[in-house]
């Protein structure tokens, strides 16, 4: 079974349109709508701005790509 997600937002509550799905003409798909949250979907929007708010901070521009492995390793051996 292949698997390919996307999202649609609905403009018509009979109806929903995908485009550019990657099945053929004919080949039978079995659909399954999941409604988001709203709440979960505020969480995500807040939650990305303060990644773009942290990561425009000047501090953040002056640590190094190893610096942030050892932070890594360091946090997964529980320091």
């Amino acid at each position: 079974m292949k698997a390919y997600k996307t999202s649609a937002t609905i403009q018509d509550s009979k109806r929903v349109v995908l485009n550019n799905v990657p099945f053929d003409t004919g080949q039978r798909v079995e659909v399954l709508l999941l409604a988001l949250d709203q709440d979960e979907t505020d969480r995500a929007l807040r939650l990305k701005a303060l990644f773009k708010e942290t990561q425009g901070l000047p501090q953040i521009r002056t640590i190094t790509e190893d610096e942030i492995a050892v932070e890594i390793v360091r946090y997964r051996s529980g320091q």
